[in-house]
This record gives structure tokens, C-alpha cells and sequence, in this order.
């Protein structure tokens, strides 16, 4: 709503419809003054006509009757209207111009009375009659109708110019200074009407005004969140918003009572909102006049409700009190607090939690003959039970690992959940170590045994490291971390088992660790190299293909074997970037190779299992040049074992881009020979445990069954790690195994060095440049 502005007075069209109402209403005010009026020129009219007999005043004296009747008439039909219903603005625009015309006519009846009076008779006391009459009606008016001041200028035009006029043409000189004195006169009447009129509209405006600020303040004050109330100096109640009696459920006739502090606190004790103590520090806090807050929660109330109360002195005396609702904001930080410290899936306590307590706990100390452990648990098998029975299975199954530990534990003791399959367990105030490798026992022992999660029997089993303060000192820190590296030796020693911390673990992952820096550097400074060993084709005499294998020379250790390098990239996720500068290196070495020689690539599990691995191989077979048919990619069985219609997929779109596919080291894991069947390979590499004791018929009887189911079924054999002529000749007597590797042929050896064996084996000239190259040490 826009309000007006109270220093200025706008027209009458430009007033708001609520004032322009206001004014039309007071122009029917004051009926009985109106009705006296018009008696008294009723009166006065016959009065005239009798005393000078003049015949032409009797039809004036009649015009004023008939229209001051039925003005009078019209006036209290508004007024009964009115006592029916408001003035509207529609009902004024229907009243105003009726109005208007009744008081015209009237004044017009009057205005020709005096002429008539003036002109038509010598009778002084008429004159004086007449004029007075006409003159005090004039007046009058112009209080009565200070709402529209162009009713008042045209009552005076039709009142005062007939009168003046009959005075100017009498002939007698006064008569005429009485004219001019009336006009004078009416003048001044026009511009007290207009200050009338503004006097009022300003009233009009500055009332609606305050009405309107008073509307929007009340709005404003019931539409607020908060409650408010206001006691004044006496203190007594004077302001109390909706909010509030609906918050504290107290009536508001209080404000109308004018309570006092005590009688709002007791009203509210009643309703049940408050308590007595909180009502009591509440009146107390009012009392005081000083700023202040409280936080009343009243759990035993009904409401169970938190209410933040604010006490704002006034200056003039009295206090403003607000009041919020503030239980949904304190439940939401208890869950917030809550799921800051607590995991959500067990309700156990997670690693900030576990740390903060730890902490305290330890602080408090021990005594002279205790200590404390920290056993770090990292489930068996779970990994197996989220890919074979789905994950919502796997986090029932923790829920119930939850439950068994804390059924295992003292009430001192504690227990969290760190993440994944891991758990942290700190049992406080021990006697010996003992006590702990106890503990230890019975959780391996009881999360061992089978859980029934969804109508499945689930097995799983538990591994445990164990740092206590006695060996640790009493920092948390330490303490996760050891056990952490004893729960890495636990693992190590193969699983479902426990294990202490010894301070000679802490020199393993320091190695560790320093070996891990020191691969990130040879990867960014290029500082690995790739050997090759050639795999001779048995009735050929000639190398047929070469597998790469990677190698690296420490400056301090020298040469670094693959099996130490390869478990530590895995775990480091560097095996990818390692895995694929092999493959962009083998690609581009075997370019050198004569035309019928391939190239092969070990590719470890985690590498194998990328989105991206089709996309490494086409990329590195396009930047080298080399032919699909060249390179012969080697997986081994834990490949197989993952996500086997995903890499079904794979195997196949390589197997048709014309990639070779060979399955290595097949006898170390689970030789499954269905891998055989169900997946497109194309040769099979028989490990070199096979060779022992081939010189005897059960051995050689496993071996070349082995060869020869595989050759029926469409693959190449190779055998691996081939060292004397003897174990090549038992090998290749039935002529089922055409391929055959290992130091009976050559090391691993540079790449220098491989292409001289290549040339020599495929009838090449070696290059002068390459003939005095020196020989290279091999670590196989």
C-alpha cells in the first residue's frame, strides 16, 4: 500500500479512494444542524411574504420548503444506509452527485429569495431578514462542507451575487457598502473553506497513514517467526504477537487485561508450555531490566521443547522479550554432532570420535601395573561376500560384526568402525599383554564363525594387529600406526590370525615407504628399463617371440627384481602409468625386430581391469607402427577371476582386432581349465613348477596332458623356465609343446643385446655399431 504524503495536499482526483470516501461521508454529517437551518429559512421565507405581502415571495418561500424537505430526506436515508454498512467508495460516487444537486438548488432558492426581497419590497426589517438569513446560511455552509470546496464556491456564487446585487440596485448608498462588504466577505468565507478543506485531508492522510504503518507493523509483528511480547515500564503487558500466544498457548486477552509478568509466566505454567523453574527464571530475568538470554528445554514437559528466550531492556523503562523455537535446530545439530562422530551403518563410533576419546582416555593415565592396547581388525573375505552377494548384503553382515564386537567388550573398553572392512578396538587398564592377545583370540575366533545374512550363510574371518602403550608410548597416533604395520604383518603371514607390533616393523614400512618415493622418481626421471626373454619355437630353432620385463637399476641396491617392484607399484596405484609406458616401449622396440618376431606384455590384474585398457593398447600400437598381430598380451588367472563377463568382453574385441592372448604362469593359482574353454585365448604358459621331477612318469604324465588338452582345444604351449638339455628333450619328445622359454636359451637381456639374438637367429647381419655392446647383468 502506498501511503501519501502528509506535507503535501494532492487534488480531489488524486486523492485515494479510502479519504475521497472520508470526505463525501462528512458532507451528510450534523443532520439536526442541517434541518435547523432549513427551518429557520423556512420560517423566514413566510415570515418575508407575509410582512411586505409581496405575492412573488411566496413561490420562493415554497422552493425552499420543498427542497430543504427533500434534502432533509435525502440525509436520512444516508444515514440509515450507513447503519446498515460502511461508506464505500462506489456508494460515495453513487451519494456525492445527489448531494451536490440538493445543495446547489437550495442555495440557489435562497440566492433568488433575497433578490426577490431586495427588489420587491422598501420593508427594512425583510431586507435585514432576508440578508441575515442568507449571510448565517452561507457561513454555515462553509463549515459544513469543508469536503469539497466547489460546492462551497458555487454556494457562494449562487447566495452571494443575487444578494449583492439586490443591495447594489436599491439606490441607497449604504446598501451598496453593504454589497461590497459581502463580497469581501464571501471571499474570506472561500479561503477558510480551503483551509478547512486542507486542514481535514491532511488529518485524512496522516490518519491513514498511521493506520497503514500501524497495519503493516501489526503484519509484521504476526507474520515474524519469533514471538514477541513487550512489557511496559509498570509492567504490564503491551504487545504480545500471534507467535507468541500461539508458541507459548496462552490467550490474548492478556494484552487487554494488561497482565504483569507473573500473571503471563503462570499462564503459560498452566498451559504446560513452561515449567515452574523456568517461568520463575524468566520473571526474574523481565525483573532485572538488564539484556540477557535463556534456554529453557523442560524435557518433562509434554512439548519436550527447546525455547531460546531474549530479554531487550528499554530505555523509557520495560522489556521487550523474544522467544524462538529452537528443538528443531538442536535436534539437527545432535544429528549433525551425531554423524560427525558416529558411522551411520553401525552406530559404532568412527576414527574422529575413536581419536578424541583415546585421547581423554589417556590422559587420565594408568596405574603402575596397566597399559592399554589398540587392536586394529581388518575383516577376511568381505571384499568376496560385496561382489558375490551384493553390497546392501555386505553391510548387514558389518552390522553383525558390529554387534559381536561390542558383546565381546568391556564396559571400559571401546570400539570403532575406521571405514570399509575395518575396526579399531582400544581395551583400557590391562594387566599383561596377555590380557590382550585373549581379546585378540576370541574376536578372530567368534567373527569367524558363520553369519546368516539374508537367508545366506556367510563365513568371514579376521586379522589382527596390536599396538599396546607399554611398547608405543601413549600417543593415539602412534598407536593407530602400529598396529596398522602389525596388522600388515598379521596379513602377511597369511590371515585369521593376530599379531604385535615389534619396533623391527617400523624399519619394514620405513624401507617401504622410502621404496615407494624412489619408484615415483624413476617413473618421472625414466629411469626403469625393459630386458627381454626370447621364447624359441621348438621345431624352427628360431626365436618367435620375446617377452618384456621389466627391470630397474637402484643406484645404491642395484638392480631391483620385479617381484619387489611390482607389489609396491600395485599398491601405490602406479602399476597403470607403469604398466603403460611397458606397452608404448615393447611396441616400439619390436619396430626393430625382424617382420615374423611378436612382443609380449604382462599386464597385472589391476591394469587389465581398467575401462580404458582397450584405448592404452590401440594408442600404443598406433604411435609405434606395430601390427596387432605383433604383440601378445599375458594375463594371468586373477585376471580371469574378476568381473569374468567384463573381461569375456575384452578378450574378445582383442582377440578380434588381432591381438594375441596368453594366459602366464598357469598351474600357480587355481587352474581352473574351464579358463580354457570359456575364454578366447590363444596360448598357454606352463610354469616352471611343472619341470620338477620331470624326469619321473607322473610329472611328465600331468605335463604333457596338460599340453595337450590345450592343443586340442586350439592354443599354443609354451613351457617356462627351461634350464637344461635334458628337461628340453622330455618336453619336446611328443611334439605337442612347440614353444618353450627360459636360461637354456637366454636370460632376460637389454634390448641391445636381444637384437643381436635376433639376427643371429633369423639369419640377419648384426650392425657394426651394435657388435661390441657389453654384456648386460641379469638378475633371472
Amino acid at each position: 500500500m502506498q501511503l501519501a504524503d502528509p506535507k503535501q495536499v494532492p487534488n480531489e482526483q488524486d486523492l485515494p479512494p479510502s479519504i475521497s470516501t472520508a470526505l463525501v461521508d462528512s458532507l451528510f454529517q450534523n443532520f439536526p444542524a442541517t434541518f435547523a437551518g432549513f427551518a429557520s429559512a423556512a420560517v423566514a421565507a413566510v415570515m418575508t411574504a407575509i410582512k411586505t405581502g409581496n405575492p412573488w415571495l411566496w413561490p420562493c418561500a415554497g422552493l425552499i420548503v420543498v427542497v430543504g424537505a427533500a434534502r432533509s430526506v435525502q440525509m436520512r436515508g444516508y444515514e440509515r444506509e450507513r447503519h446498515e454498512s460502511p461508506l464505500t467508495p462506489e456508494r460515495a460516487k453513487w451519494w456525492e452527485p445527489r448531494y451536490t444537486i440538493g445543495a446547489d438548488l437550495y442555495a440557489a432558492a435562497l440566492g433568488l429569495w433575497c433578490f426577490v426581497v431586495l427588489m420587491g419590497s422598501d420593508d427594512s426589517v425583510a431586507h435585514m431578514l432576508a440578508t441575515g438569513v442568507t449571510i448565517g446560511y452561507t457561513a454555515a455552509s462553509v463549515g459544513r462542507n469543508y469536503g469539497r470546496p466547489s460546492i462551497i464556491q458555487r454556494h457562494i456564487l449562487l447566495t452571494s451575487a443575487p444578494m449583492s446585487l439586490g443591495l447594489a440596485l436599491n439606490g441607497d448608498i449604504y446598501y451598496a457598502g453593504l454589497a461590497f462588504l459581502l463580497v469581501l466577505f464571501f471571499i474570506g468565507l472561500k479561503y477558510i473553506n480551503l483551509n478547512l478543506h486542507r486542514i481535514f485531508v491532511k488529518a485524512l492522510t496522516a490518519t491513514e497513514r498511521e493506520a497503514a504503518i500501524a497495519a503493516q507493523f501489526d503484519t509484521a509483528l504476526n507474520n515474524m517467526p519469533n514471538g514477541l511480547c513487550m512489557f511496559g515500564a509498570d509492567g504490564r503487558l503491551a504487545v504480545m504477537n500471534n507467535c507468541f500466544a500461539t508458541m507459548l498457548k496462552v490467550s490474548s486477552d492478556l494484552v487487554e487485561r494488561g497482565a504483569n509478568v507473573g500473571e503471563v509466566a503462570s499462564a503459560c505454567v498452566t498451559a504446560g508450555t513452561l515449567s515452574p523453574t523456568s517461568a520463575e527464571g524468566i520473571v526474574s530475568e523481565i525483573e532485572a531490566h538488564h539484556l540477557a538470554d535463556l534456554t529453557t528445554t523442560d524435557p518433562g514437559l509434554e512439548s519436550e521443547r527447546a525455547l531460546e528466550w531474549v530479554f531487550q531492556p528499554m530505555p523509557g523503562g520495560g522489556t521487550v522479550v523474544l522467544v524462538e523455537d529452537i528443538t528443531e535446530r538442536r535436534n539437527a545439530q545432535a544429528r549433525i554432532n551425531h554423524m560427525a562422530r558416529f558411522d551411520e551403518l553401525t552406530g559404532l563410533p568412527n576414527r574422529l570420535y575413536f581419536r578424541d576419546e583415546i585421547d581423554r582416555l589417556l590422559a587420565t593415565g594408568h596405574g603402575r601395573r596397566e597399559f592399554s592396547a589398540v587392536l586394529f581388525i581388518d575383516l577376511d573375505q568381505f571384499k568376496q561376500v560385496n561382489d558375490t552377494l551384493g553390497h546392501p548384503c555386505g553391510d548387514r553382515l558389518l552390522r553383525a560384526v558390529a554387534r559381536r564386537l561390542r558383546d565381546m567388550l568391556r564396559p571400559e573398553d571401546f570400539v570403532a568402525r575406521f571405514g570399509g572392512d575395518e575396526f579399531v578396538v582400544f581395551q583400557h587398564k590391562i594387566r599383561t599383554i596377555d590380557d590382550a592377545a585373549a581379546l585378540a583370540s576370541r574376536i578372530v575366533h567368534q567373527l569367524s564363525e558363520r553369519y546368516e545374512v539374508d537367508h545366506h550363510l556367510v563365513e568371514i574371518g579376521a586379522s589382527i594387529g596390536i599396538a599396546t602403550t607399554s611398547s608405543s608410548g601413549a600417543n593415539v597416533d602412534v598407536l593407530l600406526k602400529n598396529s596398522d604395520m602389525a596388522l600388515y604383518r598379521a596379513k602377511s603371514e597369511g590371515r585369521g590370525t593376530f599379531c604385535f607390533f615389534r619396533e623391527e616393523m617400523a624399519q619394514v614400512v620405513e624401507t617401504r615407504r622410502t621404496l615407494e618415493l624412489e619408484l615415483r622418481r624413476a617413473l618421472a626421471n625414466d629411469e626403469f628399463e625393459i630386458f627381454y626373454q626370447p621364447l624359441v619355437n621348438l621345431k624352427t630353432g628360431r626365436i618367435s617371440t620375446c617377452e618384456a620385463l621389466l627391470r630397474w637399476y637402484h643406484p645404491e641396491r642395484g638392480y631391483v627384481p620385479p617381484s619387489e617392484i611390482i607389489p609396491v607399484a600395485e599398491d601405490m596405484g602406479l602399476i597403470v602409468d607403469l604398466g603403460r609406458w611397458i606397452l608404448r616401449k615393447a611396441c616400439m622396440e619390436c619396430m626393430e625386430w625382424p617382420a615374423g618376431v611378436s612382443v609380449a606384455v604382462n599386464f597385472s590384474s589391476q591394469q587389465f581391469h581398467r575401462r580404458d585398457v582397450l584405448t592404452d593398447i590401440r594408442e600404443a600400437l598406433e604411435v609405434s607402427g606395430l601390427l596387432a598381430d605383433r604383440l601378445e598380451v599375458e594375463i594371468t588367472e586373477s585376471s580371469l577371476l574378476r568381473n569374468s563377463q567384463w573381461t569375456l568382453d575384452v578378450l574378445g574385441q582383442l582377440r578380434s582386432s588381432g591381438v594375441r592372448i596368453s594366459l602366464d604362469d598357469f598351474g600357480t593359482g587355481y587352474s581352473s581349465l574351464s579358463y580354457l574353454n570359456n575364454f578366447p585365448l590363444q596360448k598357454v604358459k606352463i610354469d616352471r613348477s611343472f619341470l620338477e621331477g620331470i624326469d619321473q612318469e607322473r610329472p611328465r604324465t600331468l605335463l604333457r596332458g596338460v599340453a595337450r588338452l590345450s592343443v586340442d582345444l586350439g592354443m599354443s604351449v609354451v613351457v617356462e623356465g627351461v634350464e637344461t638339455n635334458q628337461q628340453l628333450e622330455l618336453i619336446s619328445a611328443d611334439g605337442t609343446i612347440i614353444e618353450a622359454q627360459g636360461y637354456l636359451f637366454s636370460p632376460p637381456v637389454p634390448s641391445a643385446q636381444i637384437r643381436q639374438l635376433l639376427n643371429a637367429s633369423h639369419g640377419r647381419r648384426v650392425k657394426d655399431e651394435r657388435r661390441n655392446q657389453p654384456p648386460v647383468r641379469s638378475l633371472l
